[in-house]
């Protein structure tokens, strides 16, 4: 699947889970420990805001702090999806896929940087879909072209302390079990656990 698809498929998947939100979930526990709903979107919505200038050639001196702190504001359905769309738009500006981006860890090209935001949607996505009890399902071809790009990945995530150590699945586990595992979530996780 072409890479542009495949992240424009991520961002609507994630953005559809939030206008599930119920007005009383934001407040909700998810999968991680120290975010809840709320900050959970926020935090995906401002990697969206950021991918706007990255893909357009800033820095992150240059974009500075005006990013830093909420970006959902009174109607975070509403940030959500202009997020979204604005992401959307700077990634398919024409060439915006050859160039490389400046990001914190170094000059990285811009394919990465999307497989890395295609990570964000998805295992958000399956974050925010168990914790506000929506279906969990990604889409599968996602599933399996994230899986492709993260399984070399791996140890250079966990050195980071970008994801938490790997979960151990069944070995009958389908493959949306076992990249969340990879990405440190107990696909079994609810929120009572």
């Amino acid at each position: 699947m072409d890479l542009l698809e495949t992240y424009r498929r991520s961002l609507a998947e994630f953005t559809d889970r939030v206008g599930r939100v119920g007005p009383r979930q934001w407040s909700d526990p998810t999968p991680c420990p120290a975010w809840d709903v709320r900050a959970l979107v926020n935090h995906v919505v401002t990697e969206e805001r950021w991918a706007v200038p990255l893909l357009g050639g800033a820095t992150v001196e240059s974009v500075g702090d005006r990013l830093t702190g909420d970006q959902l504001g009174p109607d975070p359905v509403d940030a959500a999806r202009d997020a979204a769309r604005q992401a959307e738009r700077a990634a398919s500006e024409p060439g915006t896929l050859d160039r490389t981006v400046a990001l914190s860890a170094g000059p990285t090209p811009a394919r990465e940087y999307l497989h890395q935001l295609l990570a964000e949607h998805l295992v958000h996505g399956w974050d925010l879909a168990v914790a506000i009890g929506a279906d969990p399902r990604l889409d599968d071809a996602l599933v399996h072209e994230c899986g492709r790009w993260f399984t070399e990945r791996v140890s250079d995530y966990q050195e980071g302390n970008l994801v938490r150590s790997g979960v151990d699945v069944p070995a009958d586990a389908d493959e949306q079990d076992r990249l969340l595992a990879a990405f440190g979530r107990d696909p079994a996780w609810t929120p009572g656990s």
